[in-house]
């Protein structure tokens, strides 16, 4: 399946806006309550042409760069005394959207990263009458960093935006790991078989094994068998990747591999974040990989 953004798209019911709680080692919240106040932002308008909707239609064209594209505004609001993330989305006419359709399970995906690529999460908001989106503290620590908002307006393409954050506070810059082939996680080994390659697709296979033996029984999560979110290091830009068929489509085993077909719009270090699905808990391995020119 080429690059794309059709983020979750099953998501029919009213009570499934909520965070999931499943997500292990990336959606909890533990510890996030001093983080009173409010949160500094400062939107990438200079980035305009980084928006768009390559990531959507597999054209490798990077997105999350820009707070405002196509009439569509990311504005964030308050952290409040519970560690709360809220924000809204406005739409051309200057009003805050209040109708969304569903992505793969979910109405709008937040993607939360440290500037230096560490401390990542992937979450989902619940969305108030008055077009308020809150979630609890996405947030690890005192930090720069740059929250993604994917989603789609009813009546629009879909789209990600992008916004920088600042919790105040000290803290010490993480240096991005070096390319690697293999992640551990939760007691399990991801290995990954392929390379990046800029303005060329490449198929990228992630391997699932724990205890030395292959994961056969991977869980569907949110339509797939996995996620991935490549974002290029030099500026965070943003790119969403879905894996080569789905659950129950009568071809398309539960694991061990999951094969992505990826498009690099530039040569240089990337940040690869998969998540995925087993023992009932949502896992994510993180790789850098290097795309070549």
């Amino acid at each position: 399946m080429n690059t794309h953004q059709h983020h979750e798209q099953e998501h029919h019911e009213h009570d499934e806006h909520h965070a999931h709680d499943e997500h292990h080692g990336h959606d909890e919240h533990d510890g996030h309550d001093g983080h009173d106040g409010h949160v500094e932002h400062h939107g990438h308008d200079g980035h305009q042409g980084h928006g768009g909707h390559g990531g959507h239609h597999g054209h490798g064209a990077p997105q999350g760069l820009t707070a405002s594209d196509q009439g569509y505004t990311l504005i964030p609001e308050t952290v409040g005394p519970e560690g709360e993330f809220t924000f809204r989305i406005t739409g051309p006419d200057g009003k805050p959207v209040t109708g969304y359709e569903p992505q793969h399970e979910a109405l709008l995906h937040l993607i939360v990263v440290r500037h230096d690529l560490s401390g990542y999460r992937h979450v989902h908001p619940e969305l108030d009458a008055d077009g308020t989106w809150r979630v609890a503290g996405p947030f690890d620590g005192p930090a720069a960093y740059h929250a993604y908002a994917d989603f789609k307006a009813v009546g629009a393409a879909p789209l990600t935006l992008g916004v920088d954050l600042t919790l105040p506070g000290e803290t010490t810059g993480r240096p991005l790991p070096e390319a690697s082939a293999t992640a551990t996680v939760d007691g399990y080994t991801v290995t990954l078989t392929g390379e990046l390659a800029a303005g060329n697709g490449a198929p990228l296979t992630f391997t699932v094994t724990r205890d030395g033996a292959p994961v056969t029984d991977l869980q569907p999560y949110l339509a797939a068998y996995g996620h991935l979110v490549a974002l290029r290091a030099a500026d965070l830009a943003y790119l969403h990747v879905h894996p080569d068929g789905e659950p129950g489509d009568g071809t398309t085993a539960p694991g061990p591999d999951i094969t992505f077909h990826a498009v690099a719009p530039t040569a240089g270090p990337y940040r690869l974040y998969l998540d995925f699905k087993h023992g009932d808990a949502v896992h994510t391995a993180e790789f850098t990989a290097v795309a070549g020119a």
